[in-house]
């Protein structure tokens, strides 16, 4: 695939196919992502594969249960709150797939790379016929002990980019983009 393509193409999915990925597959797009820049060459990341549906189900459960109890005075939380509240939302519309990239090493700039490596990712998954989609709902209850506990993380990584991958159960669509604002200094 050319890489406009995947660029122009990629889109958040919210759809997903019950089918499997093979670990071949999510290996490879581990591979791509971990071509990103990072500072200094720190390469300050760790992936997490969960593929255990039950697991999947109780983070969307805890993780809606802590953004409805303890929302965060960033987030417009009366926009989601209907929707956290459903017992049938799933924040990770039923992905078989959650590739959680945590920062391994304490550096200013791990967050950073770490979110080069997920836009790498995304676009590989793209790319490789897969539908992807950051899911920062998780974020919160991922960082939380008991989060960690049940991924069972090592004490030196720090939840950064919480990936959903699969095959896409549909075509998202194209949502316009606003003209940036740009500077020019001459």
């Amino acid at each position: 695939m050319d890489l406009e393509q995947a660029i122009y193409g990629r889109r958040a999915t919210r759809a997903y196919t019950h089918e499997a990925i093979d670990p071949p597959l999510l290996e490879a797009v581990i591979d791509a992502a971990i071509q990103a820049p990072s500072a200094m060459d720190g390469q300050p990341w760790g992936f997490c594969i969960l593929r255990n549906p039950a697991l999947l189900d109780r983070i969307s459960d805890e993780a809606k249960a802590l953004m409805l109890r303890s929302p965060s005075p960033d987030l417009a939380l009366h926009r989601f709150e209907e929707m956290l509240g459903n017992p049938d939302f799933h924040i990770f519309y039923h992905a078989p797939v959650l590739i959680l990239i945590c920062a391994t090493k304490d550096s200013p700039w791990s967050q950073i790379d770490c979110t080069l490596a997920a836009q790498n990712l995304m676009l590989s998954a793209y790319g490789k016929g897969l539908g992807s989609c950051w899911i920062g709902f998780a974020q919160s209850w991922l960082e939380t002990d008991e989060g960690r506990a049940a991924l069972g993380l090592p004490s030196g990584w720090r939840p950064v980019a919480p990936i959903i991958v699969g095959h896409p159960g549909g075509v998202e669509p194209v949502p316009l983009r606003e003209k940036p604002e740009v500077l020019w200094r001459e």
